[in-house]
């Protein structure tokens, strides 16, 4: 067997052979080197059950997609009248400003609090997995550390922000998902595609904006309790609201699990005992309105978790993962058109692994951000400065650096009638890969107030990790951004009770840097990250959703995606061709209760499409029950049937499990 170079680390990344510690893998053992585009579908039964249904195959042909969409369009656009569309929500993300969400180009999606609420999720990451176009892999329980892959791009290929704070490790690239308390959520924006001209870096896959609870309004008391499987439960309490210029909102929150055993008894590091987490977290928001249109606000975040994973029969093994945000704004109207945003802000990544040794990795971001929002009539321009400044502390020496970039945009919305069109282009410059380039250009247009068709263009691009630059042994210093271009046209239809969509996309990468082995330099014995492959992520995501009389409501999404090597042409790693949920809600009263089908095909997890996981489906049931104004009780049931499944080689997830809790609300 050849041998792999020693790597203990606090934080593990795609792409390399090593020996981790760390709460990225939950354990202690070889792992196979993987590419950093990790997924690769087949047709498991599940997965073929779903596609007789939506009738679609793989590769998505330009025929299939435009085939597909029309199909999508064809019943509503008969019925088409003139009448307002149900879609009336604001979105921030797509456009950095608000906007109301028929006007947004971009493929969106808003996940809102009550919906949260009734979700009866454990995690932001179980809820997110809910989502069309999102797949999710972890190594163990809820506590562990988790991956999210929007449209099949990887982990780290997603920018996530927490009040408009950019979070993650600078070493792996990826957000600590398992750090991020649910409880601490209000609402949640997603943006598939590519937003580098916007956000710059790692906005290949999309954006996830999470928004943390805002006061306004008289006094309002929250609380909550929660308990269930694994020896499970949970508490949370807050309080929000306004007087005179001021607001507020601050909460805070603990959580225990006794978990599950994070390991299959065919891992080399497998031991029985179970591996449970312990989280507290604290949340807050004040604003201060100085005069009409000038606010002064600041925000926070701060999660603190220890987590148990296996790491053989003999050793006890721990990590920790502490998150924080803060962040100081001032919001400024200097003209009726005219509107100046200024943030400063700063966000921590603290990662570390304990078993015979001990790895610690902690990412400090500093942030500064001078925004300007005119209006021109019924267009928006938006001229935009950022600054970045990514920090890493390590008992790893040579991870010890730092990068700076400066980054100027903008961009421009316009509204003609029933035509919107949204350009932006930005310049990335970074005292460590030079000068990036980016540009989008989308095109909307409403064939009826309800029904409207998009077609846009973007590039993207994702900086190298701080792994893939310098660590020993398997990091170049010399290594570039990865790049993207991506091109998709979509058809949305709202109108009363009804939505429907549909969104195919193609987006072509290259330059990716995987473990290359033999490494093109000397002195790599073991292989090096190398800008040597290319991939192309194309599929159609499509969702409906129909109010069925009074009472029901029935909710579907489909994901048909391809995600390939090109290189290889193997499929890339843990992500599955086919994908999708299927939920009926029923509401009378204050009584509200549903069932939800979440499928997927299978998937491997190597990138020689070897190592098979396979497909699963899983029946979920949840009730909720409002028995007084300010009470509502909750109940769930994940995993009726106790359904075995992998989402990552080796590494268990939880059995069927019964959570209750008790809601309080009093405003």
């Amino acid at each position: 067997m050849r041998q792999r170079p020693p790597c203990h680390c606090a934080k593990a990344w795609e792409g390399q052979a090593a020996r981790f510690a760390s709460p990225d893998t939950g354990q202690t053992r070889w792992e196979r080197a993987l590419r950093p585009f990790l997924f690769m579908p087949a047709y498991g039964d599940v997965g073929r059950r779903l596609v007789t249904k939506v009738v679609m195959s793989f590769p998505v042909t330009r025929q299939a997609a435009v085939a597909s969409l029309a199909l999508a369009v064809a019943a509503p656009a008969v019925q088409a009248q003139a009448q307002a569309p149900v879609l009336n929500s604001v979105l921030v993300t797509a456009t950095r400003t608000p906007q109301p969400a028929r006007d947004v180009i971009s493929d969106t999606l808003s996940i809102g609090a009550e919906e949260i609420a009734r979700s009866g999720a454990g995690s932001i990451t179980e809820l997110l997995q809910r989502q069309r176009g999102i797949e999710v892999t972890r190594n163990g329980g809820p506590g562990t550390n988790a991956s999210v892959f929007l449209r099949g791009s990887n982990g780290n290929q997603v920018i996530v922000l927490i009040d408009g704070v950019r979070i993650g490790s600078a070493s792996s690239g990826a957000a600590a998902w398992n750090a991020i308390p649910l409880a601490a959520v209000d609402h949640i924006e997603i943006v598939y595609g590519p937003l580098s001209t916007l956000y710059g870096a790692d906005a290949i896959g999309g954006v996830v904006q999470i928004f943390t609870k805002k006061g306004q309004g008289s006094l309002a008391l929250e609380a909550s309790v929660l308990a269930g499987s694994y020896g499970t439960r949970s508490g949370t309490a807050g309080i929000s609201g306004s007087t005179g210029p001021f607001s507020y909102a601050l909460s805070a929150g603990k959580e225990r699990s006794d978990g599950f055993s994070a390991t299959l008894p065919a891992s080399s590091s497998f031991n029985a005992d179970d591996d449970g987490y312990d989280r507290k977290h604290a949340a807050g928001q004040l604003a201060w309105q100085i005069a009409r249109g000038h606010e002064l606000g600041v925000l926070f975040l701060h999660s603190d978790q220890e987590a148990d994973f296996d790491s053989g029969s003999k050793v006890r093994a721990w990590s920790t993962q502490k998150l924080d945000t803060a962040a100081l704004y001032s919001r400024n109207r200097l003209a009726e058109a005219w509107q100046m945003t200024t943030q400063v802000a700063q966000s921590r990544d603290k990662s570390g692994s304990f078993t015979a040794s001990a790895s610690q990795i902690d990412t400090k971001q500093s942030q500064f951000s001078w925004q300007n929002d005119i209006s021109l009539g019924t267009d928006s321009l938006q001229l935009l400065a950022e600054h970045r400044k990514e920090e890493i502390e390590s008992n790893t020496a040579a991870l010890v650096r730092e990068r700076s970039t400066t980054s100027w945009a903008a961009s421009y919305n316009m509204k003609r009638g029933d035509h919107l069109l949204a350009a932006a282009a930005r310049n990335d410059d970074s005292s460590q890969y030079g000068s990036k380039n980016t540009g989008s250009l989308g095109y909307g247009y409403r064939i009826t107030p309800g029904l409207r068709v998009n077609a846009s263009y973007g590039t993207s691009f994702r900086a190298p990790t701080f792994n893939e630059l310098y660590y020993p042994g398997y990091g170049l210093p010399a290594n570039r951004p990865e790049e993207g271009r991506n091109r998709e046209i979509g058809i949305h239809f709202e109108q009363g009770s009804t939505a429907l969509a549909a969104v195919a996309y193609r987006n072509k990468l290259t330059d990716l840097l995987v473990n290359t082995s033999p490494c093109p330099l000397p002195g790599f014995r073991f292989g090096c990250a190398y800008n040597v492959n290319k991939a192309t992520l194309e599929g159609i995501s499509l969702s409906a959703r129909q109010q069925l009389g009074n009472y029901f409501t029935l909710s579907a999404t489909a994901d048909l995606q391809n995600p390939q090597d090109d290189v290889s042409g193997k499929l890339l790693v843990r992500r599955a061709k086919r994908h999708g949920n299927v939920a009926l809600d029923y509401t009378a009263g204050s009584l509200s209760t549903g069932a939800e089908w979440q499928v997927s095909s299978y998937r491997f997890d190597d990138t020689a499409n070897r190592n098979r996981l396979g497909g699963y489906g899983l029946l979920n049931l949840y009730a909720a029950w409002e028995f007084d104004r300010s009470w509502t009780g909750t109940l769930r049931w994940n995993n009726v049937a106790d359904k075995h499944y992998e989402l990552a080689r080796n590494y268990a997830t939880a059995g069927s499990t019964v959570y209750a809790g008790l809601r309080f609300s009093h405003k």
